[in-house]
């Protein structure tokens, strides 16, 4: 059985990249929304700052001062997102994007200049920190500033590296960083713009900020939007982006990891390429980073390629992947966690993986993880546990860990992992048998008390009816179950009780016991016309005084106890008239109407009164019939008085129903005052009970 994935299901959502784009804005910085006079004063600095930047576009000294001045104050006021609105509405944006660009000079001009590269690297800055609310990203594309952005990538081109030249080029990628965030529109714009090919072509710049920067905008602009992916790889950026998951600089791996994650998702030829190209090795290697934000995207992206073919499965395994895996689960960092348990539930997939998974240590910590109450996290977990479920050399390990017991307990929140679970524990099912079981046999024998217990607990949720004699019986399981029974523990005595209960649902498939009244033994019935009739009567009972007229032929046929009055040394057996003590005339009528035709309507008013008697004149079927109309009122509150009534009137179908209401209902009953005492004097019959349902023979095998 498989549980069927596509590609994408249950996929960790990758973002684009938004970048921060001042690295000294403080977390914890007061942001407040400026209102009245605030506001105000706010939008008359937001246009003395324009007029400025609208006034200043030339090469003069004191214009480039000017500028470089204004836009310095636009990004600082912008670092405030509550006050970017104002911002805008001040119309800087149209003024910044004026300054993305030199101003003109004249044809020849090659002499030094002022503020070189600063204006246009202070305007790209404040347009960058704009963009971060998502209302202004397209005014500021309509504005033009995506070519301009595009231009300054190439700077460097056309003069000398400076820092200046540096930062201008990494303030632009930033730009672009945060204009395309989640906006399809605008990186489909950004590629036609052709700003695609220099942002590759930084990647290799000397500068390491700038790399990052460049790869920072690659992976925004290939999340979600095919054609840029496949412009990236045919920009050959895939060797760079390789090499620079080699880097020792945490910043630069992070960033080249993200832009392959982005451009494989959902591309299956692309993740063949980026395969091809050598990326597998570097990636396992970034499983160890001391970068968590690398670890998490490394997991992402062996999970992805997991999913290409079972070969390459098999390949991350054999690199080393596993162990840094399995160490990720138990990080503090859920995100971690996460991918961790989704690379692993794909690699688990594969038969060859599965019991190396499990015996490198991953088990335990994916069980724990099914407590999660991130659901994404805890569905990755079942996953992966249903893969390794898949192998016969991890089931006795499931086993012996309490893993049953955690698929069985398990808050589940979302249905698709329940029906995941629901099938992990099928595949266990299936594979009770054999070596499996024999093995499992064993540790009941061998192993620790605690591990004893995990195994028939296990056992009788997922044995055959045709293993239970051998499992409970012959190997000692069924007083495993009971001694969890008479645990100090709450939680134990619970375990076994429901562990119990559906061992005995699979008993009474396999041997049913009497959960309903059997058809009377067969035998001739009078009739209901001779029920107290007086034609052909030879003995009548006195009954509150009142006269029943009975044939002693239909009595002596009806049970032991009317043959002994009759045929025995017992002064009725030549009396005329035979006086009946302690017994209701209608309990007594109905009763005779029993003898008579063989059955009669037990109402749950005269059923006890009625069970009394049948006991007393040993009228077995009648017992049957009134034990099954009391047990339709067994209920919490009644069903110790009614276990007492089983055993006065030896009823041992009434008994056996007060069992398994007892061990179904056992979470309720514990929390009820005398639970204690009622559950020991219950044992031994529990006992009993499981003794001769488990040794029943099978009647289907003896038809067979």
């Amino acid at each position: 059985m498989e549980l069927q994935r596509s590609e994408d299901q249950g996929l960790p959502e990758r973002k684009g990249q938004k970048r921060k784009l001042e690295e000294e804005i403080l977390e914890d910085r007061e942001i407040s929304l400026p209102t009245g006079d605030a506001r105000r004063a706010l939008l008359a600095e937001v246009t003395a700052q324009v007029t400025v930047l609208d006034s200043a576009f030339t090469w003069r000294e004191s214009d480039r001062s000017a500028a470089k001045r204004a836009t310095h104050v636009l990004a600082e006021l912008a670092k405030n997102e509550e006050v970017v609105n104002v911002i805008v509405e001040g119309g800087a944006v149209p003024a910044l994007v004026k300054h993305l660009q030199a101003p003109p000079c004249e044809d020849g001009d090659r002499s030094p200049k002022p503020f070189e590269h600063e204006v246009e690297k202070g305007s790209a800055f404040a347009l960058g920190l704009l963009a971060v609310k998502p209302e202004h990203q397209q005014l500021i594309v309509d504005s033009g500033a995506l070519s301009h952005l595009v231009n300054l990538l190439r700077r460097h081109k056309d003069s000398s590296i400076s820092r200046a030249v540096i930062s201008v080029i990494r303030r632009a990628a930033d730009a672009l960083t945060n204009l395309a965030h989640e906006n399809s529109s605008i990186k489909t714009r950004v590629r036609m713009e052709g700003g695609i090919p220099p942002l590759v072509e930084l990647l290799e710049f000397t500068d390491t900020k700038v790399q990052r920067a460049a790869a920072g905008a690659l992976r925004t602009l290939a999340f979600k939007n095919d054609e840029n992916k496949n412009q990236i790889v045919e920009c050959n950026a895939l060797p760079t982006l390789i090499l620079m998951l080699r880097s020792e600089d945490a910043a630069i791996h992070y960033e080249a990891v993200g832009v392959i994650g982005n451009l494989v998702h959902s591309s299956p030829n692309i993740k063949k390429e980026v395969l091809a190209a050598g990326a597998l090795q570097p990636v396992i290697g970034l499983l160890n980073s001391c970068c968590s934000e690398s670890q998490r995207e490394a997991a992402l992206l062996l999970g992805q390629f997991a999913a290409t073919d079972s070969d390459w499965k098999v390949h991350i395994v054999q690199r080393g992947a596993v162990q840094p895996l399995i160490e990720m689960l138990h990080s503090p960092d859920v995100q971690l966690k996460e991918m961790s348990t989704f690379a692993l539930g794909r690699l688990a997939q594969d038969t060859h993986n599965q019991a190396g998974i499990a015996h490198s240590g991953g088990l335990v910590p994916l069980l724990k993880l099914l407590d999660s109450k991130n659901g994404s996290l805890q569905h990755n977990a079942a996953f992966a546990l249903f893969g390794l479920a898949d192998n016969e050399d991890n089931v006795s390990d499931f086993i012996r860990v309490g893993g049953v017991q955690r698929l069985q307990d398990g808050e589940f929140i979302v249905q698709a992992t329940k029906d995941c679970v629901a099938k992990t524990l099928k595949r266990l099912e299936e594979k009770i048998h054999g070596r499996v079981l024999n093995h499992l046999l064993y540790l009941m024998r061998v192993a620790e008390k605690p591990v004893q217990r995990r195994v028939a607990l296990a056992l009788a949720y997922l044995c055959s009816p045709d293993d239970q004699r051998t499992i409970f019986i012959d190997n000692n399981g069924l007083e495993l179950l009971l001694g969890l029974l008479g645990s100090t523990s709450t939680k134990q005595q619970l375990d076994g009780a429901v562990a119990l209960y559906k061992l005995s649902n699979k008993a009474m498939t396999l041997s049913p016991m009497d959960a309903a009244p059997p058809s009377p033994t067969p035998q001739v019935y009078l009739g209901e016309q001779y029920v107290n009739n007086a034609t052909l009567s030879d003995v009548t009972f006195l009954v509150e005084g009142r006269r029943f007229y009975a044939h002693r032929i239909c009595l002596l046929a009806s049970s032991d106890a009317f043959r002994a009055m009759f045929d025995g040394g017992y002064r009725e057996k030549d009396a005329r008239d035979i006086e009946i003590p302690n017994i209701k005339w209608e309990v007594f009528e109905l009763m005779m109407r029993f003898i008579y035709t063989g059955s009669v309507d037990v109402t749950l008013d005269i059923a006890q009164d009625l069970l009394r008697a049948a006991d007393q004149y040993l009228l077995e079927g009648l017992k049957r019939l009134c034990e099954y109309t009391i047990a339709q009122d067994i209920s919490l509150e009644n069903v110790s008085s009614m276990y007492e009534l089983s055993e006065a009137f030896h009823a041992i179908s009434l008994r056996h129903t007060c069992i398994l209401f007892i061990l179904e209902h056992f979470d309720k009953l514990s929390a009820r005052p005398g639970h204690l005492h009622l559950i020991q004097r219950i044992v031994p019959e529990i006992r009993n009970y499981f003794a001769k349902a488990l040794t029943k023979p099978n009647p289907h095998k003896l038809r067979l």
